[in-house]
This record gives C-alpha cells, structure tokens and sequence, in this order.
C-alpha cells in the first residue's frame, strides 16, 4: 500500500521536516511539537460557473464585434476568423462585510466646515484574474447573482481548456482588502479625516472558473483577438483594425472644437465676469478656467484618437481591472498629450 503522506514540508519553528497525512489540516512538528494548520491551493474552496453561450451564438456576437466607425470599413467582408475556442480561466473571488467608520469633517459652507461621523456596514465582493491574462485583457468578470457549480474538473476538461491558477491568494487578498477600504471611503467625501477603522467579517476567499470564448482572426495579414463571455453572450475584450478615415475626423474635429472653446469661450467667460463683476465672490473668476480646460480635454480627445487610433482596443467595463487609488484623470498625461501633439505638427510642417 503506498504510503499517502507528503514528507517534503518544513516547521517554520526549527526547520525540521514534518510528514503530513492526505488530507489533514493539523499537524504536529515531531521535533519541537509545534502545532500547525496545513492549508494550500488546493484547500481553498473551487466553483465553476456553467456555459451558457454556444458556439455559434459567441461567433455572431464576433462578427458583430466587426461593426462600428472607428474600425475598417471593410473589416466584416475581409475578416476571417482563424479559431474559435473555449476556455476557463480562474479568478479569486473574495466576498466581504465591510464594517467601519471615519470620524473628519464636511463643508458646511464656503467658510466653515463641520463634523461628521460615517459609519460603514455593507457586503462587498471583488474578484481577479488568478492567472496572467495580459495576452487575453480580461482582468475581471461579472460574477453578481451567478449561480455557481462545485468544480468539475473533468465536465470542463470535456468542453475547453482549463488554466490552472499561478497567482498567490494572500496577494489577492491583500489587494481585495484594499479595494473594500478604497470603496467605504468613496461613500462618503469628507474635507478632512481624523480616524477611521475598516473590519472585514465573514470574509470568505474562493477560485471561480469562468467561461470565456476565444476568437482569432486575420485581416490583410495581421492577426487579431476578440474574448466573448461564455454566460452573458458580450465583448470582454476585442482588438480591430482602426478607420483612417474616421481618426482624420476626430483630429479635426478635436481641434476645432478645442480651439473655438479656448478662443470664443474664454472671451466669453471674460464678459460674463466684466458684467458681474459687482459681485464680492471671488470664486466667480474660476469661470475663467472652464473653457480653457475643456479646450485641451476636447483637442487631446481628438489627438488620442488619431494617435492611438491605427489599433481599436475595446474592453467592456466589468473586464477592467478594479480601479485603484491614484488612476483616473492625469495633468501630467494632459500635458504630455499637447507636447506631442505639438511635435507632430511640426514634423508635419517640415
């Protein structure tokens, strides 16, 4: 009879190799007696959410990917796709009650704030790509109100590939705690904060295999990729073939907009404070600054779609990443954008 126990485990008390029985989740350092609780990847808790899409339904949702302005006109009569495959990629799914409260201040009015205490007591859920997915885009999956299956592995072997999860689950619930903090504090906007405790309870961390459709396809020699959600019959992820034609409008476009906003808006703006300039409130000249910055946001618009425009990139929103602290909106990418722009034109000059 073969001996079932793993002999290659090391006490973290004396490094002393400690045999552990299939299947047990306590055990006892035969050296220094220490008491350990064994728990691995595979002692965390596996579901599978089950197919809905069948193939040819993921193939029309493909060709009607092919649609669209921004992308080559001729996409749909010349693209041909190549494969079309199922797939199941693990995702760490971590459900919380998120228990708390911020003790700070709010503004009461232009002058004076006041205090306030929030308190925070809500179920949150998170979720991950457990493996690397930069070659498929899609980082996230809609998982709210899904039934879910114990995982099968040989049903899923049967029907598609099946990728074994190689990201470390302390991480992803490290990063899912952070993602809950982040939340509980965008409930509530204060102007300052003194205190604040965050508690997770009941947290419970699991590994979901989710089906996703893999579609490959070539248009005038260049392969392209389009993920379909295997349960909900949408794009997760998809890259195409830009339109020439439409980046040359968004440019021009994005430019006459950008310039009659800072040109005719501004002098506007300047008019309508000439006229209340009676007025004691000095937060009316910030009037001043509207049209200018949505003259650059309306010219980098246009010149982000002409620049980056030669490839469509298309990524649904529940497939992103979940936001962390300090993405968003950037000067510094602002200013980035008009430098180059300004480069560009005066290589075209030349």
């Amino acid at each position: 009879m073969a001996d079932a126990t793993s002999k290659g485990l090391t006490c973290p008390a004396c490094s002393f190799t400690v045999p552990v029985p299939e299947g047990a989740r306590l055990v006892t350092c035969p050296s220094c007696q220490q008491r350990l609780f064994v728990q691995g990847d595979r002692g965390v808790r596996r579901w599978q959410l089950r197919r809905v899409v069948t193939r040819d339904e993921a193939q029309q949702t493909v060709l009607n990917f092919f649609n669209g302005m921004n992308k080559a006109g001729d996409l749909k009569r010349k693209a041909e796709i190549k494969e079309l495959f199922l797939m199941y990629l693990p995702f760490w799914r971590v459900l919380a009650h998120v228990a708390g409260w911020r003790l700070g201040r709010v503004r009461k009015d232009k002058d004076s704030t006041k205090p306030i205490e929030v308190e925070v007591l809500e179920e949150m859920q998170w979720n991950d790509a457990a493996v690397d997915v930069s070659e498929f885009g899609v980082n996230r999956v809609p998982m709210a109100g899904k039934n879910f299956e114990p995982f099968d592995q040989d049903r899923l072997s049967a029907e598609g590939m099946i990728f074994e999860a190689t990201e470390s689950s302390t991480e992803a619930a490290a990063e899912a705690a952070a993602y809950f903090q982040q939340t509980a504090r965008s409930r509530k906007s204060l102007s300052s904060t003194y205190l604040e405790r965050f508690h997770l309870l009941r947290e419970r961390l699991s590994l979901v295999y989710y089906p996703l459709w893999v579609a490959r396809y070539q248009y005038r020699n260049r392969s392209y990729q389009v993920v379909v959600d295997g349960v909900n019959n949408k794009i997760l992820y998809g890259k195409a073939p830009g339109n020439i034609l439409y980046r040359a409008g968004a440019l021009v476009l994005g430019m006459a907009v950008g310039n009659l906003l800072l040109v005719h808006g501004t002098a506007f703006a300047a008019q309508v404070l000439f006229y209340a300039s009676d007025n004691s409130d000095n937060d009316a000249f910030a009037i001043l600054l509207i049209p200018p910055v949505l003259g650059l946001l309306a010219i980098a618009q246009g010149y982000r779609s002409f620049r980056y425009g030669e490839e469509v990139e298309q990524i649904d929103r529940e497939a992103r990443k979940a936001v962390k602290k300090g993405e968003g909106f950037s000067w510094t990418s602002l200013l980035s954008d008009g430098i180059n722009l300004n480069q560009e034109v005066k290589k075209w000059l030349e």
